[in-house]
């Protein structure tokens, strides 16, 4: 358990795995229970803390409240067989090689980086990887400070859920910004940073600064960006923490040296946004200057629902935030659990759409984060033969392609671009989406 004292508001304290039983008995969950949530955890990262616990969570509705999917590992998450050899290791007390040995396999067989961002988007120096940097497209290089790759809590359904796991060699990382800030100087098409993870807003803000001053000497640099599930699962960091205003007045002089600050914050579910502090938080970032938006994936037994993304949408709009994807869930993880056809994510977004005022109607879905790019899907239709998608690429390594229609036969059972086919398009977009059936894939160990 890790804690630290706030400026004034609840106490931070996280707990993992091995606090289960102490949350078990906390709340009431059966021991079977327990041992099932330890067993995947052992996989999957596990990680929650006193706020999430005692706000987010309708324990009268476990297992199937929506944040309780959400923030603790389940009973279908890995295949039976995979679970019961996790139990059998945890009824002989963990041994340390075998679990290690069968957890690496696990972890392997899960795809833990999709859409290739081990293989393509991974920037190189000379004949090295440059560490803890993605370049996928033209305009905007990711940065994993390594003192950020951690979380306030851990999604259930995170496709960065390697970042997390104790196997070094699965982490995007880097201790300094040294390399980044060459890259920039060298790369002056690159005009934004994603600063992410983990949650780069874990970091105490001195730490934060350290990373963030170097980037404003960049000259080119117009837009400084932080992905974040603070607001979500720990509002205090922008409120009462001892260093929050130190926080909002690094945002300020993000915005004052003429740069965009933009917070990306993870709303995956409504109940997220109703906590007494969470209008506040987003008070205090707006007067910094800085936007907010918001974004999250589809996720089966977390909202799936159209009423669920319509009240979460104008809540966004209300409390002063710009709705902005409504992502598909990626191939990775316990992807099965998750996944939402694609046909039933057209209807779930077009249906909660439609009834958006105006302003809303900024958030752009469902948009799968693939590995030739950000493919929108804009509804369904049927040919003579086929049931077919049409879509379209927001965001593209061919900057050529942006924007560019296209339509592919869709499968009812059809989750990710992996699963379409017979695409009609442009021939340069034809030859674009051959990348999507090129890269390896690690596939499960045995089939859900």
């Amino acid at each position: 358990m890790t804690a630290s004292t706030t400026g004034g508001g609840q106490r931070y304290r996280a707990y993992g795995p091995r606090h289960l039983k102490d949350i078990g008995r906390r709340y009431g969950l059966s021991a079977e229970m327990i041992e099932t949530i330890d067993a995947v955890a052992h996989v999957l990262p596990f990680r929650v803390n006193d706020y999430v616990l005692d706000n987010l969570i309708d324990w009268h509705n476990v297992p199937d409240d929506p944040m309780f999917q959400l923030l603790f590992p389940q009973e279908g998450m890995l295949d039976e067989v995979t679970t019961a050899e996790l139990r059998a290791l945890g009824r002989r007390g963990w041994p340390a090689a075998d679990t290690r040995r069968l957890t690496t396999e696990i972890r392997l067989g899960l795809n833990p980086h999709p859409s290739g961002q081990m293989y393509l988007n991974v920037p190189v120096a000379g004949d090295r990887k440059i560490p803890g940097l993605q370049h996928k497209y033209r305009e905007t290089v990711l940065y994993f400070p390594t003192q950020g790759q951690t979380c306030h809590a851990y999604c259930t359904y995170c496709f960065r859920w390697a970042q997390f796991v104790p196997d070094l060699d699965l982490r995007f990382a880097t201790p300094n910004p040294v390399e980044l800030i060459e890259y920039l100087r060298q790369h002056t098409e690159v005009t934004d940073v994603l600063v992410t993870g983990g949650d780069p807003l874990i970091m105490s803000t001195e730490r934060l600064s350290s990373h963030i001053q170097p980037l404003l000497t960049v000259t080119s640099l117009r837009t400084v960006r932080f992905g974040t599930k603070a607001l979500a699962y720990w509002p205090d960091r922008f409120t009462r923490d001892a260093d929050s205003d130190t926080l909002l007045r690094l945002f300020e002089q993000i915005v004052a040296s003429g740069r965009s600050c933009a917070v990306m914050a993870h709303v995956t579910h409504p109940r997220e946004l109703d906590q007494t502090g969470v209008g506040e938080a987003v008070r205090r970032i707006r007067d910094t200057g800085a936007q907010l938006f918001c974004q999250a994936p589809l996720v089966a037994r977390v909202n799936d629902d159209a009423g669920v993304w319509r009240d979460m949408w104008q809540r966004q709009l209300r409390l002063g935030a710009v709705p902005y994807y409504m992502f598909v869930e990626r191939d990775t993880g316990p992807h099965d659990y998750f996944q939402v056809p694609l046909t039933r994510a057209v209807r779930i977004f077009q249906d909660a759409y439609r009834t958006l005022p105006g302003l809303a109607r900024t958030v752009r879905g469902p948009v799968m984060s693939a590995t030739p790019g950000k493919v929108v899907i804009d509804g369904e239709y049927r040919s003579e033969s086929s049931r077919r998608l049409a879509l379209r690429f927001l965001q593209a390594r061919d900057p050529a392609i942006v924007g560019e229609p296209f339509t592919a036969r869709c499968e009812a059972h059809a989750s990710w671009l992996t699963d379409l086919d017979s695409f009609e398009g442009s021939p340069r977009l034809l030859d674009a989406l051959k990348s999507v059936h090129r890269l390896p894939r690690l596939m499960s160990r045995t089939t859900v």
